[in-house]
């Protein structure tokens, strides 16, 4: 499956700066990995985020925002959220936000 090339250059606009940041390809699409672990990626015209399992729940109750669920099963600690949800520079920023902020806290690969 190929994937939004155009999502995949504003994140990685919005990842400069931050620390250990490399892309990925991987689940069809491209991952960005911070320190060794996955923050947010992209498949198809949506973006994966990361958001942990302590937050999922509150990430799912918001607009766009669905189970990531590629496996058939929901990987919990993870959403997608569609294109309609990340049109404006600062949703998508939050989304970013929020991934990272949370893979800091894990420990590196």
């Amino acid at each position: 499956m190929a994937y939004d090339e155009g999502l995949a250059q504003r994140v990685a606009e919005f990842m400069t700066g931050i620390p250990n940041v490399n892309e990925k390809k991987m689940f069809g699409g491209i991952a960005f990995m911070v320190n060794g672990n996955m923050s947010v990626g992209i498949t198809g015209g949506e973006l994966m985020v990361r958001v942990g399992a302590e937050y999922y729940t509150e990430a799912l109750n918001l607009p766009y925002a669905r189970e990531m669920d590629f496996t058939g099963k929901a990987l919990k600690g993870f959403v997608y959220v569609s294109p309609e949800g990340l049109s404006e520079d600062d949703d998508l920023m939050a989304w970013i936000n929020w991934a990272v902020t949370f893979v800091q806290t894990l420990p590196a690969k």
